[in-house]
């Protein structure tokens, strides 16, 4: 490998202007410390290594002044920016899927006739939407004191732990020290006061050094991670024992266990068509699994929590705190709520159903692993 680069290649490498990196070299944000042959100032690899964060962050939108205070903070190692980099790019990712979904949303609304409004029409490229998405989670999504208490006897007697994809922060423990890793900015802000510190992170590339906590900690967050195994390797990594409540396709048949995927919604099985069987989560951390029961009045808007109450499913504010929505398409969304509501009115779901009244609980694919 070259011990320096010229201006004009590394101009072609990163597919930018000398006169770019020419600036860049003018203000001190980065100069190339090296020499040719010929004497002339060349890059080592450390200053193209500064200069790859520089552009990274420089086409994430970051302001020139925002990126020197960034590269240069002493703090801040070549891993850390990665990482950093890292879950700007994921929460990008998600606001980018947000506005696909109220697009198509859009598109089948015109090539129906129906009006749109300019509130519409703006709320696809604004940051309401995704604001909207993740602040839709406060209204529905809270601790279920039942499930919570089985994550805090897994949980044992640690003394610190790590909540990985936490969230707003629901099922931390308050009772031991705990540090909270969520790459969304929309859910941080949403943390409420006094919550634990959180980080700006993802699961795949945690900030942390090899065993730095008693345990990790996952809540419902797996299946939104880019490589749920990477993720799963990581928690394992930075801890001595790991706690993930998760989801089991393992099940011949696992779609049918709940009536809204069984008859409503078959889409669901596609968007869990990539997710990691649960034996190999299993197997990754070396954990073993045991059943989460949904209790029938679960405080927690998750997607299964309204088994015993199906008219919940038919009132937006409670679906849009459920991430399935925006991932089967609102074609699919629409098509299974009128279908519902049809069937509720009719008296049909009742008779589909009838022996779900005299259960407190059920086992609907929920599952704690412990390792």
């Amino acid at each position: 490998m070259d011990d320096h680069w010229t201006v004009g290649r590394v101009a072609e490498l990163a597919d930018v202007s000398v006169r770019t990196l020419h600036h860049y070299d003018d203000i001190g944000l980065v100069r190339p410390s090296a020499r040719t042959a010929a004497g002339y100032r060349a890059y080592s690899a450390d200053d193209m290594e500064r200069l790859r964060e520089v552009l990274a962050y420089r086409r994430l939108g970051f302001g020139l002044r925002e990126v020197a205070e960034l590269v240069g903070d002493p703090s801040t190692d070549a891993a850390a920016h990665l990482r950093r980099l890292r879950g700007l790019l994921l929460e990008r990712r998600d606001r980018a899927d947000a506005m696909v979904a109220a697009i198509d949303r859009e598109l089948e609304a015109r090539a129906k006739g129906l009006k749109v409004t300019p509130e519409e029409q703006l709320e696809v490229f604004g940051a309401r939407l995704y604001d909207a998405i993740g602040g839709a989670y406060p209204a529905t999504r809270r601790t279920e004191p039942r499930i919570a208490a089985q994550i805090r006897c897994a949980l044992g007697d640690a003394r610190t732990v790590l909540n990985v994809g936490a969230g707003t922060g629901s099922y931390e423990p308050t009772d031991l020290e705990v540090t909270a890793v969520e790459p969304s900015a929309v859910m941080r802000e949403q943390r409420p006061a006094g919550a634990a510190p959180c980080v700006a992170a993802a699961a795949e590339s945690l900030p942390f050094e090899d065993g730095a906590f008693d345990v990790a900690m996952a809540v419902s967050t797996v299946h939104h991670w880019g490589d749920p195994m990477a993720g799963l390797r990581e928690m394992r990594r930075v801890a001595r024992r790991v706690v993930v409540l998760t989801f089991d396709t393992d099940e011949p048949g696992w779609q049918d266990r709940f009536w809204l995927t069984r008859d409503y919604l078959p889409e669901f099985a596609d968007v869990l068509a990539r997710f990691p069987s649960l034996a190999a989560m299993t197997d990754a951390i070396g954990a073993r699994a045991e059943p989460v029961p949904v209790p029938w009045d679960c405080a927690d808007g998750l997607f299964e929590a309204y088994w015993r109450r199906p008219e919940a499913y038919l009132e937006d504010h409670v679906r849009r705190a459920m991430s399935v929505w925006p991932r089967v398409g609102p074609q699919a969304e629409r098509r299974a709520v009128r279908s519902l509501g049809d069937d509720l009115a009719s008296g049909r779901w009742a008779e589909r159903n009838g022996d779900l009244t005299d259960l407190d609980a059920a086992d609907l694919g929920l599952r704690l692993l412990m390792a």
